[in-house]
């Protein structure tokens, strides 16, 4: 693997991304490695719990906007009907296959019969929410900050776990501005479980993980299955596959199109800054 490592003990297994100079942006290798880590975690008699934590100063950026803005990019250009040999207008299904890949990794943590919990530091935004939204239970130092700032522009949250977690209004209050959320913040209205001083993260989750790791694996199952069935049974399939859906068209509004248009002119930092400045919060300092 190049872009996590793992490590065992004591009945947990610990994911660990290490793209720490990328921020830990998404990228399909990072995607591929993920789902093969949680599937042999999941598969392993003497793992109890799977901890997901990060190197670095952030736990993840989002998508890495180079590739993907890049990607998109390459597609228009194929698909411009001005082209040369250009056929075809862009596929919502093949869109959604593409994107279901990277959804399908994420939720592995929710399908995992082991509990699952994450430590985030630092910057968890976009598709990183995406991701670790999915985990049981989530960790953060408390200079931890959330947010979907692609809401804005360019994409939704395909996993939608963001009702889920913290309730109806509050969802559209930060899924309608794109706005951070404190580490303190997330945990006073459910988005997480608890917000701990940054240089006591790392030990702290794993601490827990341990504990819980002393229950038997098979109650540890039953119990989650019980409790993930009550967002089953209001309808979070249909929310993530409409999520997900949705991610695809709003890449592919003019807006959308103009957004990358301007990340290929001025680069991807560029154009999220100017996306995101308006809004007077971390614009310049985060990816997507």
């Amino acid at each position: 693997m190049q872009t996590m490592r793992t490590e065992t003990a004591d009945g947990v297994r610990s994911l660990i991304l290490c793209r720490a100079d990328e921020y830990n942006t998404i990228t399909p290798q990072l995607r591929d490695e993920l789902a093969e880590a949680i599937d042999a975690a999941d598969n392993d008699r003497d793992v109890h719990v799977i901890l997901l934590r990060a190197e670095g100063p952030a736990f993840c950026a989002g998508y890495g906007l180079d590739w993907s803005t890049a990607a998109q990019a390459d597609e228009q250009r194929f698909l411009d009907p001005t082209s040369a040999g250009s056929k075809r207008v862009w596929d919502s299904v093949a869109d959604l296959r593409m994107m279901k890949r990277f959804v399908d990794t994420y939720m592995k943590l929710w399908y995992a019969q082991k509990p699952t919990i994450a430590a985030v530091q630092g910057w968890c935004i976009g598709g990183g929410t995406d991701m670790v939204l999915c985990a049981d239970m989530i960790i953060a130092g408390e200079g931890a900050k959330f947010g979907y700032p692609p809401s804005r522009v360019w994409g939704t949250p395909t996993t939608a776990m963001w009702v889920y977690r913290m309730g109806l209004e509050k969802a559209k209050r930060y899924m309608l501005t794109g706005d951070e959320i404190s580490a303190l913040e997330a945990a006073r209205i459910g988005l997480i479980l608890e917000a701990v001083p940054d240089d006591r993260l790392q030990a702290h989750a794993l601490a827990f993980a341990r504990r819980m790791a002393q229950v038997p694996v098979n109650q540890l199952a039953m119990l989650k299955l019980l409790a993930n069935q009550t967002a089953e049974n209001m309808g979070f399939a249909s929310s993530r596959l409409l999520g997900t859906l949705f991610d695809g068209i709003a890449r592919h509004t003019q807006e959308g199109l103009d957004f990358v248009q301007r990340a290929q002119d001025v680069g991807f930092r560029q154009a999220v800054r100017e996306r995101d400045d308006p809004f007077g919060d971390y614009g310049s300092r985060k990816k997507g």
